[in-house]
């Protein structure tokens, strides 16, 4: 197994998920550190995970992992290639991709199946193979094989011979971790009774420096804007040379100014 590389992040609501099921998809090994942030910025206490093999060892716990993906600012820190060894006899751990499934096509209740629905239709659909799920079942491995290729939903809901609920969990989970492409035109995205007016360029200028989309809600925008703050602020990078610290007043301008556009 090749190790996980080192990352250093500041994640969102629905991120950690994404990042947790990559983790443990990937059999990373290394030490995992999320700080909370509270709405003024400043760092809670840290939690600290080691991992091993895609496993989160020692006290992780479903209800401590569903705790952290539930906040909505986190600053992450993965070490990669840290060994950790497991006590004869100790529990294995928390599968962090099992896990990440789990907690994902739990949260899928009538309207966000429908919406599903309405959102897949028409478009063709297949998997990311490098983030496609081992298996877990025989009706795991049937929806594994209709999805080997590009189809739409009513192509693969008779191969996978699964109850439609499954199938629509198994979607959501696939989206939520980026394991899914489409190709093709959304029926609720094409029908005139939904089309958008074009945005702004303005906007949409200031939506890319953000790193957000158009669908963003205001308290996205908020989000965003407070995460690059930090990152990027000169006062708080005291460390920072002549030349940085002209790069990171430059940057800190254009982040401000599209903020300010978006408010």
């Amino acid at each position: 197994m090749r190790d996980h590389p080192s990352l250093r992040r500041e994640l969102g609501r629905g991120e950690l998920v994404r990042l947790l099921y990559r983790l443990g998809r990937h059999g990373a090994s290394g030490v995992l550190t999320i700080r909370p942030r509270s709405a003024s910025g400043a760092e809670a206490s840290p939690e600290v995970f080691v991992l091993r093999r895609g496993f989160a060892l020692d006290r992780a716990s479903p209800a401590r992992l569903a705790r952290l993906v539930a906040l909505d600012d986190l600053a992450v820190v993965f070490e990669g290639g840290v060994t950790a060894v497991i006590p004869p006899g100790a529990a294995r751990g928390v599968s962090l991709a099992a896990w990440a499934r789990a907690h994902l096509e739990q949260q899928l209740d009538g309207s966000l199946a429908e919406a599903l629905v309405r959102q897949l239709a028409g478009v063709r659909l297949a998997l990311r193979p490098e983030l496609a799920p081992e298996p877990a079942d025989e009706a795991d491995r049937r929806l594994l094989a209709a999805m080997a290729q590009p189809r739409r939903l009513d192509q693969i809901w008779p191969l996978a011979r699964t109850p439609r609920f499954r199938l629509l969990a198994f979607l959501h989970f696939l989206r939520a971790v980026d394991a899914l492409e489409g190709s093709g035109v959304a029926a609720e995205r094409s029908a005139p009774v939904r089309a958008r007016p074009p945005v702004d360029p303005r906007r949409l200028a200031a939506l890319r420096t953000l790193g957000i989309d158009a669908a963003a809600e205001p308290d996205d925008v908020k989000r965003a804007y407070r995460r690059l703050a930090r990152a990027l602020h000169p006062d708080l990078q005291p460390e920072a040379d002549g030349e940085r610290r002209r790069a990171l007043e430059r940057r800190f301008a254009e982040v401000t100014a599209a903020y300010e556009t978006l408010v």
